[in-house]
């Protein structure tokens, strides 16, 4: 299987670079992983929904572009639906049954994703109804991902 995970914006912190790379290491056990970063769009404090729409649509037509036509999408989403590790392990499993070996995990930017990535995405995921900055949702996901394989392979990890 091959997972990329598409995300917006760079990471400037090192604590949060050094555990993404601690965990890309740990995944590469078990397949493929690539973090692919796209540049996000300056968003200004007073800005009109307007101008949200047009800032999430520009980062959202680089996302589109780094998706392959034969992946499927998993768009992390507020109104997505939530899963325990379990049911992610057994998500994941189950792509690679079914048959889809590129998977692309896509984060958006602080002001969310746009309505063409969402209708891109073939599965919407909510990692929680709280709000985290997406530099350390990437981290987070790596972290689920690396869990739902050791659950996967019945491998001692996640209690």
């Amino acid at each position: 299987m091959n997972i990329s995970i598409i995300a917006v914006g760079k990471i400037k912190e090192k604590y949060i670079k050094d555990g993404i790379d601690e965990f890309k290491k740990r995944i590469s056990r078990y397949c493929r992983i690539e973090i692919i970063e796209v540049p996000d769009e300056k968003a200004p404090e007073n800005i009109s929904i307007k101008e949200e729409e047009q800032i999430k649509e520009k980062e959202g037509q680089l996302i589109l572009r780094n998706i392959k036509d034969n992946t499927y999408v998993v768009a992390l989403d507020l109104k997505g639906k939530e899963l325990t590790s379990e049911e992610l392990s057994d998500f994941i499993k189950n792509l690679g049954l079914k048959g889809n070996s590129n998977v692309a995990f896509v984060i958006g930017g602080s002001l969310g994703l746009s309505k063409e990535v969402l209708n891109r995405a073939d599965f919407r995921l909510c990692f929680s109804k709280m709000t985290f900055p997406h530099q350390l949702m990437r981290l987070i996901l790596l972290e689920q991902v690396y869990r739902g394989f050791r659950i996967m392979m019945g491998e001692p990890y996640h209690k």
